[in-house]
């Protein structure tokens, strides 16, 4: 019954594109469509990238095992120049050998909790009371001093935190009148300047910060057991971070636990009400610091234009992820996604004009590093805009990196001449939701890496899931919150978006060069 539908509105989706305005060849749509609809293999590359590899934190053993994989299945695939290629310094790898944390007084609670990414473990079990620290200053810390070696202690940082239920769902899809909405968009040129009061809120964050710093440096010399931060979340999920730096000359750190935000703040209302609360823990945690470069994992089809086969059509995602989860919604979904479209575009025996490269990125979770850095080796310096030959050479980059949720469009990035290309190419795919171009970016992701050196980058607007309420860096992102049928479509739209870059006769239009920012005056 399915199949019937989508073959009945495929036909529709033709008649639609009859007054597009860039060709398309529909033979060769039709078969990325059967291809990635009805004989996908996204669901099992996206297995062996989470349940099978695991977390992938930068350098870690987790994402070394991801990246071996994605390389032996790059070369069954029949791919070229497969291959690691190193795009700097990164530091250290870090992993969780073992966790285990509970309340053992006024009675036995195991605790949802994560060590913090880049902290020591407990060096064996420790059990010790729950020590309240109420401390705004670092002066406020010296009534503890002496008193802490060996506590887990936590801070009075929630004293009015109450959790809210919340009556909205989890889960939700773009609805038409927001991407309506989204297509509308003009495109918006920003203005010097900084909003009022920014100087007075950087001016207080900073203050925080270095008094945070000051009391984990006085919690280390005081040699405390365990620190308890809380962790933004709730209904169990909670969102993880870095508790130390990943340098290999990092300052040591106390063994800090990022707890629940119910296990937390029940304890904290123990404490405060007067009880007394005792724990047990141990952790282990490993750190990987015997190669320090950080890896992207590239592989090609190569052209086979006598004129173009020199320039380039890419793809990527980033395959690093965060160590509570296993990385699924970000970002092995959209590293899935994209190693997919090689597969399709290779069982259909597509013999590109232009090359066709993939990137799985490391590192993005720390700032785009993998990225920044292959973008600045191969095509050229955005701090400088010098830039290499190669640049002139690349046609555009796609990437995929908002989650499970499938696409219903792409982001122009403000290219506005290439939207009415990209509506052309979309058009085939209205019958599967996908047919908003809206001049609007989504940031914080690598396509900014190549837009930064005038290289046409796109990210594709996607249904938002429950990626920014539930999985997004949390101990939920795991394989179950992957929507197959989502995935699907999007490795067929991608693959698509591929073969009319590849083929077109002319690359994508380009934005005006950005301008280098302006040189940091030296301090005197």
């Amino acid at each position: 019954m399915m199949k019937k539908f989508t073959t009945t509105m495929f036909a529709l989706s033709i008649c639609l594109y009859a007054g597009a305005q860039e060709s398309v060849d529909m033979a060769a749509v039709q078969k990325i469509r059967k291809e990635g609809l009805e004989n996908s293999k996204v669901m099992n590359l996206a297995y062996h990238i989470t349940d099978v590899s695991g977390p992938r934190l930068s350098n870690s053993p987790g994402l070394k095992r991801a990246q071996d994989w994605a390389i032996k299945q790059f070369n069954e695939w029949g791919l070229k120049n497969v291959h690691l290629e190193a795009w700097g310094n990164f530091g250290k790898g870090w992993q969780v050998e073992k966790y285990y944390a509970a309340t053992t007084l006024p009675y036995y609670h195991p605790i949802i909790a994560s060590p913090k990414a880049w902290t020591p473990g407990t060096n064996g079990p420790i059990k010790s009371e729950v020590v309240l620290i109420k401390a705004d200053t670092i002066t406020d810390l010296d009534k503890y001093k002496g008193k802490l070696a060996g506590k887990i202690v936590m801070f009075d940082q929630m004293s009015n935190a109450a959790l809210q239920n919340s009556y909205k769902a989890d889960a939700v899809r773009h609805t038409d009148e927001a991407l309506e909405k989204m297509a509308k968009d003009t495109l918006q040129v920003r203005r010097g300047g900084r909003p009022a009061g920014n100087n007075n809120q950087m001016a207080m964050m900073l203050k925080m910060r270095e008094t945070r710093a000051a009391m984990v440096k006085l919690l280390l010399e005081e040699k405390v057991g365990l620190i308890l931060t809380y962790a933004r979340g709730s209904y169990g999920t909670f969102f993880t971070s870095n508790g130390a730096s990943y340098a290999l000359d990092a300052a040591p750190v106390s063994p800090e636990l990022e707890v629940s935000s119910e296990d937390f703040l029940h304890m904290l209302r123990l404490l405060k009400g007067g009880e007394k609360v005792e724990m047990e823990a141990e952790i282990k945690t490993s750190y990987f610091d015997k190669d320090p470069q950080g890896y992207n994992v590239i592989a090609e089809i190569p052209g086979t234009d006598k004129k173009l086969k020199d320039e380039l059509v890419m793809i990527g995602g980033h395959y690093d992820s965060w160590h509570s989860g296993t990385g699924a919604t970000d970002n092995a979904a959209g590293s899935a996604v994209m190693m997919e479209a090689m597969r399709i575009l290779k069982s259909i025996d597509f013999k590109p004009k232009r090359t066709i490269r993939i990137a799985l990125w490391s590192s993005e979770e720390q700032g785009l590093f993998g990225s920044k850095g292959y973008v600045t080796k191969h095509f050229g310096d955005s701090k400088t805009m010098v830039l290499t030959p190669d640049q002139k050479k690349i046609s555009a980059y796609y990437n995929l990196d908002n989650g499970t949720g499938a696409i219903r469009g792409i982001y122009l990035q403000g290219n506005v001449a290439a939207g009415p290309i990209f509506q052309s190419w979309l058009a085939p795919f209205s019958d599967i939701g996908a047919k908003t171009v809206t001049v609007n970016n989504t940031g914080g992701t690598d396509h900014q890496s190549f837009d930064a050196v005038g290289i046409p980058g796109f990210q594709f607007v996607q249904d938002p899931m429950d990626y920014n309420t539930r999985t997004h860096h949390s101990n939920m992102d795991t394989y179950d919150r992957l929507v197959e049928e989502d995935l699907k479509r999007s490795a067929t739209i991608v693959a698509s978006f591929v073969y009319n870059t590849s083929e077109r006769a002319a690359q994508i239009p380009r934005k005006e060069l950005p301008t280098p920012p302006p040189a940091t005056a030296a301090r005197p």
